[in-house]
This record gives structure tokens, sequence and C-alpha cells, in this order.
């Protein structure tokens, strides 16, 4: 034991370090409070419904909550017989967010660089370089947890199939097998195929060196193991994985089912919406100098001793207003904010750290190892996509004909993967000048490297405005509404908005010298180093430090402890309105609200109280959508109020803004029976027929289900009645009684893909009517009416999990198995030796 200690003591250090920095950057974690608060309650807020079952110890996979309805995939799931859903839990149980998702981060990445044979220290290095680009603490702030826990296993999957490559087959195959199931389990796919990417790159390559070094038969070994453990990973997550799948080809990222009016793309995402947050072309700036296009929106406070304070004072405004309204005019007027790029907004830049981009050029000339050629080729690759509409040509390439890519949107966010490359070359670039005893050369590219790195930081530091505008696009647009909020005065409107601009310029221009200090703190060290100054340790040691200081000086300017906020529960955080609290006295289990007051696409208030035909999810139902786009942008279509069993709707008077509610009396109910059926030849007429109808007494059915409805049967009792007798969220209970057998409509969303419907205990054929809706035809006499959801993927599923997760363990073992079997062996050889 003492040995294993004195072996692995410098591993412990770090690990210990690690801990300490956690500690120090997210103290308020450590004292109970929590981060993105608000985005956590969006999150509850699709989650309401779900987990009022969960606490009465029940588990839905369907909600009624927000929408009309849909599946909970995307929303909360259990997966049990998952064995990272086990690990995921253990890991959010021993440490706060965002604790645990920052010490992955570290962990991993220091793993990746001690496998790529670094030093302890300047693997611990890399590890902070990677951990905290701005990316990734933006991030956590933002409390999108997925999306950062994903990010987290680039660097051990990556660490994985390195080892494979190198011929460590067992051990790298079952690491890769458990890290890519975390991976995957994470449960946020655009990054994990951003990952993807960049791997296919990583083994073109390899495959490559395969063939002109004659080593094919090692390459195809080490490919079927990557094979393996990524089926295996697979498999632990097929429960998951298959549920997105089916659910996916139903959401707005699937097959539009309409073909002459659809106001959304045929398949996948809208170009415009995918392309909605890309990158600037020039933004890549900030991977050097963070406030090259003025940080975030809002982010960047400006004072008493900004220009723009100092034309509003020369104006006559007393300081402390002068100080209040460049805030509010730079953090809310379009245009004119600090950040003046082209997206619709952002919470900060991509900042790769001065000391790493420093090292990254200096490695792009002095690293020999091919892993340089892969790095540089997925550093292009992920910055030419990140552009988006700014640079079209190969983004729409992917979009149009790559497989999922047009399912993703804020394609700037592939940028993670490149902030991963960054550290990964710099840092090599230190291992290669410990190890090559021919300085002179080096010394040559370093000083080329400070040429050109520090050239762009110091012509940004004297000169900005030669590199870069400053101006944003809708400029014109901010100096017309500042000229309305200055009572029509446009010359002070004018002045306001070249203030700003020389703002923007004063920004970029004290971070350029910022990270021209670092850059030369950086040079001077490496340079030490070739000259024998310092020995491989110090220079290890000190560029972890100086990577710790130039990271964290920036991501505090966006993760600041009055960020985190005290854990408050959801009745704390949202106080229910007056005709909120008249609603919910209501004890009709499944009746539904419609606030005209609210977005329909980001309500994230209305489902915490009602089941809302609102609501907020990524995931929506692509035929929900389309019927939102075609009956409620333009008007509100009262009849598909009606037939959503509506019950309330809450409306604002447009001059006093004051709420008010009333009861819509001509909603359906929860199921009805009607006393006719008009066919539609295809989606887009059937969206048009329910554009003006009698929901009550007509439904519209597509001809494709003609074959389940027996018209000669079909009669008519105007007095059969239909009742909802017992409702959970995926299984329903009507009783009927008719004298006739008559068509009913169910006032529930119809989806195809887990629900059954049996009557008197024998399942029966349903289907599709009003567009959205569920309808059966419904037998004369008296009958008990279930719809039950349980989808196949979920289940059948969970069970190829269980599987999946008892071969992961064995892998495991069987790897730990052999690497303790190897050591023994090594310690006779050593003796004779």
């Amino acid at each position: 034991m003492n040995n294993w200690f004195k072996r692995n003591g410098t591993h412990l250090a770090v690990i210990a370090i690690f801990v300490a920095i956690c500690f120090f950057f997210l103290t308020p974690a450590f004292q109970g409070k929590t981060l993105g608060q608000s985005d956590v309650i969006g999150a509850q807020s699709t989650q309401k419904e779900v987990m009022d079952y969960r606490a009465k110890d029940t588990t839905i996979l369907w909600t009624n909550q927000i929408f009309g309805g849909m599946p909970t995939f995307q929303i909360w799931a259990p997966y049990p017989d998952n064995i990272t859903t086990h690990i995921v839990s253990a890991i959010k149980a021993t440490f706060p967010n965002p604790v645990d998702t920052v010490l992955i981060l570290l962990l991993g990445t220091y793993f990746l660089f001690i496998v790529l044979k670094l030093n302890p220290w300047l693997a611990a290095a890399g590890a902070i370089a990677f951990t905290f680009s701005s990316y990734n603490i933006i991030l956590l702030v933002a409390g999108h947890s997925n999306q950062a826990f994903a990010i987290a296993f680039f660097a051990p999957v990556l660490a994985s199939i390195i080892l494979i490559l190198r011929g460590k087959y067992v051990l790298g195959g079952s690491l890769l097998a458990l890290f890519l199931a975390m991976e995957i389990r994470a449960n946020h796919v655009q990054m994990t195929y951003y990952l993807l990417l960049s791997l296919i790159i990583l083994m073109g390559i390899e495959l490559y060196h395969a063939i002109k070094n004659k080593n094919l038969q090692t390459y195809l070994k080490s490919l079927a193991y990557i094979g393996g453990a990524t089926l295996l990973a697979l498999a632990v997550n097929a429960s998951s994985l298959w549920s997105t799948y089916d659910y996916g080809t139903e959401t707005i990222r699937g097959k539009s089912n309409l073909t002459q009016s659809a106001a959304e793309p045929s398949n996948g995402l809208d170009r415009e919406y995918a392309y909605q947050w890309s990158q600037g072309v020039g933004e890549c700036f900030t991977f050097l100098i963070p406030n090259a296009y003025g940080g975030g929106s809002g982010t960047e406070v400006l004072d008493q001793t900004s220009e723009t304070a100092k034309v509003l004072i020369a104006k006559g405004i007393p300081e402390d207003q002068a100080v209040n309204y460049t805030r509010q005019i730079t953090a809310g007027i379009p245009g004119m904010t600090t950040y003046w790029g082209n997206k619709p907004g952002t919470a900060g830049p991509f900042y790769f750290g001065a000391v790493v981009c420093f090292l990254f050029l200096f490695g792009l000339l002095i690293v020999k190892n091919r892993v340089k050629w892969w790095l540089l080729a997925t550093v292009i690759l992920t910055m030419l996509l990140s552009f988006g509409r700014n640079m079209p040509f190969l983004s729409d390439i992917f979009f149009n004909y790559f497989p999922l890519y047009n399912k993703f949107r804020a394609v700037e966010s592939i940028l993670a993967v490149a902030s991963i490359c960054f550290p990964i070359l710099a840092f090599l670039a230190i291992q290669e000048i410990t190890e090559v005893k021919d300085k002179t050369v080096l010394i040559k590219k370093l000083m080329l490297s400070l040429y050109i790195v520090g050239g762009i930081t110091l012509l940004f530091a004297v000169l900005p405005d030669l590199i870069l505008s400053f101006r944003a696009e809708d400029q014109a647009a901010g100096i017309s509404t500042l000229t309305q909020a200055f009572q029509n005065n446009a010359s002070m409107a004018n002045d306001v908005a070249n203030a700003i601009i020389k703002d923007r310029i004063s920004l970029a221009r004290m971070d350029a010298i910022r990270s021209l200090i670092f850059v030369l703190l950086t040079f001077g060290l490496v340079w030490a180093f070739l000259k024998q100054k310092v020995n491989a340790l110090t220079l290890s040691i000190v560029l972890l430090a100086l990577t710790l200081i130039d990271m964290w000086q920036i991501d505090k300017r966006y993760l600041k402890n009055e960020n985190f906020q005290d854990k408050i529960e959801v009745d704390q955080a949202l106080k229910p309105r007056e005709v909120d609290q008249f609603i919910v006295k209501d004890k009709d289990p499944d009746y539904r609200v419609f606030d005209a007051t609210a977005d329909f696409r980001s309500d994230s208030f209305n489902p915490f109280f009602h089941k809302s035909i609102t609501g907020y999810s990524a995931a929506r139902l692509k035929r929900y959508e389309e019927l939102y786009l075609s009956q409620f942008t333009k008007s509100i279509n009262q009849d598909v109020l009606d037939m959503l069993n509506t019950k309330y709707i809450i409306s604002a008077d447009p001059k006093t803004q004051n709420v008010s509610m009333q009861v819509n009396q001509t909603a359906c109910g929860h199921a009805w029976f009607v006393k006719s059926i008009k066919y539609a030849e295809n989606a887009d007429q059937e969206m048009q027929a329910i554009s003006s109808f009698d929901p009550k007494n007509e439904a519209i059915v597509d001809k494709q289900y003609k074959s389940v409805i027996d018209e000669k049967t079909l009669g008519n009792d105007p007095a059969g009645k239909i009742d909802l007798v017992s409702y959970s969220p995926d299984h329903m209970v009507y009783q009927s009684g008719s004298t006739a057998s008559q068509i009913a409509v169910f006032s529930e969303i119809y989806y195809n893909k887990g629900w059954k419907m049996l009557i008197d205990g024998v399942e029966k054929p349903y289907f599709r009517a009003n567009y959205v809706l569920r309808a059966a035809q419904i037998p004369v006499g008296n009958h008990k009416i279930e719809f039950i959801f349980h989808p196949t993927s979920y289940y059948a599923g969970e069970k190829i999990s269980l599987a999946g997760s008892i071969l992961l363990v064995l892998a495991l073992g069987g790897a730990v198995y052999t690497e303790t079997r190897k050591k023994p062996a090594a310690k006779p050889a050593a003796k004779k030796a």
C-alpha cells in the first residue's frame, strides 16, 4: 500500500489541487446554493406532472401538462436498468452541482493528457485549460447541465480510443464502453454528434498511416474493439436511445406532414432557426482576446469613465443617472449593446486562453506527432461549421446531406470540440520541447509564434479599429430607437452610438493588452526553458499557474458568486395570479388552459399551475407545431381550442394589461360522440378542414384510416355519452353508453408509438382525427374504454440496457483483472535485469 501511494503520490496531489480549485472557484455551491435557477424552474415547469406522480412512487412516460400532451422521454424518464443512471446518481449525491461536472471535466481531461504521456503537472495544466474554457463555464451559469455533462466526457472518450490504437485493446475497449455510455447518457445528442465528427477525422488519418505503413491488420483490430465498445455503450443506453429515436421522428426535428401550406421545413429544423446562433468569422479573435466583440450581451458593465457615460454627462444628465442610462442602453437596446456580433445575443465569447492560443500555434510549428494533423483538421472543420449563415458553403452541405445534422440548432456550439483540440496541441508542444535535444530550431519557431500571436494582440492594443469595425449590423435600428428615447434628438442618439463604438474599442484594447501580457509571460517561460534556465518541472508548474490565472480571470466575468442563488421551491419562485388561483379550484382532472398573454412555444409559467396547450420544449411534436403555426399565429381558432378541451382562456386588456379569465362554454370535454365524419385526402386538406368546422359534431379523418372504421354499422344516438372516469396521464379510463355504434373523439394528443386502446379489456384499433387528436369507433352498449401508454421502445429497451450493463461490468472487471496480472509478471523481469 505504501508503494502504491508512493507511485501515485503526484496524481493524488493533482486531484487534491483540482478539489481545491473547485472549492475556491465554486464556493457558494458548497454552501448549498445553485446556478441556473431560471433554467431549473423552466425544467421543473415541463416536469410538473411527472414529478407529482413520482412523489406518489409512480412513474409516467406521458404528460398532459404542456402542449396538450407529449411523451416524457426528453423531459424526465427513469432508466433504472441502465448502470450509468446509478453512476450519475452517485456522482450527484457526492458533489453539489456544478462541482460534479467541473471535477469530471478536470479528471477526464487529466486522464487524456496522461494517456498522451505528458508529465502530471503538464497534464494538470491542460486539464485546467479545457475545463475552464469560457464556453464550459457559461453553460454552467446558464443551467445547461446536460450539455456541459456531455462535453465533460469528450476527453476520456478520446483517451480510451488512443489506448486502443496503442494496442491496449481490453483496457481501452472497456473504458471506451464506459465513458461513451456516460457520454450518451448525458442525453445531448448534438454534442455527441460533434464529437463523432472529430473521431471520424481521427480514424481517417489513422487509416491513411496504417495503409502507408502496411499495418492495416492492426488498424482493423483496433477498429473492431472500438466498434465493439461502441455497440456495448449503445446497448447500455438502448432504452433512452430507442425511445428518443422513435419520438424524434415525430418531433419538430422530424419530417413535415404538410406539403402545400407547410410553415416548417420538409425534414429537420428550419435553416434560419438552426443557423440563428452562428459564430461570426471575426469573432474567432475571441479565442485569444475575449472582449474583441464586446463580451456578452449585457455582461460588460460600463461605469462613469466610459465614453457613453461621458457623453450623457456632457448633455447635462447627472452622473448617477448617466451611468444607469448607460447600462440600460448597452444591455437592452439592439444594436447598442457592448456585444456587437450578429447573433441574437450571447452570454459570452469562446475564449480558449492567451496561454493556450500561443502554445497552439507553437505546436503547429514544432509537433511531429501525427495527432497534430487530426487536431488541425478538426479545428478547421469545426470553425467552418460554426460560421453557419456567416459562411454557409460548407454548413449547407452538412445541413442538406449529412445524416442528423439538420436536427441541431446553435451551430456555434460545435466549437466545444475545438476548445479541447487547442489545449491538446498546446501542451503537446511543451512535451515536445522537453524531448528535443537541439533547441536552436525550437527558439526560431518560438520567436515566429511570438511574432504572429503577439503581433495580433499588439495590433488590437494599438489599432483595434483597423482590424474590426465595432459596428453592429443593426446599428441603424439602435440609433432609431435611441432617437425616440431622446425625444427625437437624432444628434444626441448619434453621439451616444459613436460613444458606444469607442467603448467597444476600449474593451477590446484592454483585453488585447491583457492577452499580450500572458503571451509574453508564456514566451519568456518557454524561452527560459530552451535556454536551460529553468527545468521541466518548473516549466510545467509555472505553466499550470499561468493557465489557471488566465482562465480564472475571464471565467469570473461570467460566473460570479452573485450568480449562485439559494435553492428555492417552485411555490416561492412563481406566485399564481388571481386567475390561476380561481382556475386551480376546478377539480376536473384533465381540462386545459390557454393563456393568450404567454408565448406559445416558451411558456414556462402556466404549466406549473395548469394543463396547458402552451409550454416549453425543444422536442415538441411536429403535428402540434404545425397546428400552432396554421391555427394560432394569424388568429386564434376557437374550434381548435374547443377540440383541445380548453376550458379556460386567459387574456390581458391591451390598454391596462390587466389579466382576466373567461370560461370557454363551447369546450368539447374529455371525449364526445360525433354525428359525422369528413375524410381528408392528405395532411394539407385535413389542416384546411379544421380551420373552420364544428368539432362537437364533426370529425376530420385522414382517408388512410378508412379501413379501421366500419361505416355500415355506424349510427347516431343523440343521448349517447362517453365520460372520463379515471385519470392518469398514461392510463385514461372512459365509460361509454350508446344505443348505436358511434365515432368517439378524445381530446388527447395522438401518438402512435406506445398508446394502445382497450375496450372491455380487449385491444382495439384507434385512429387520428382533427389532425392531432385520438378517435375510435365505439360499439353499441355500455363499455369500459382504456388508453394505456406502454411504449415498446422503453420497456424492451430497458431489458437490452440491463443486458448491456451486465456486460459492461464484466468487461471492466476483465480489464482490471488483465491489468493487475501484468504487474506481477513485470517485477521479476526488472530484478533479473
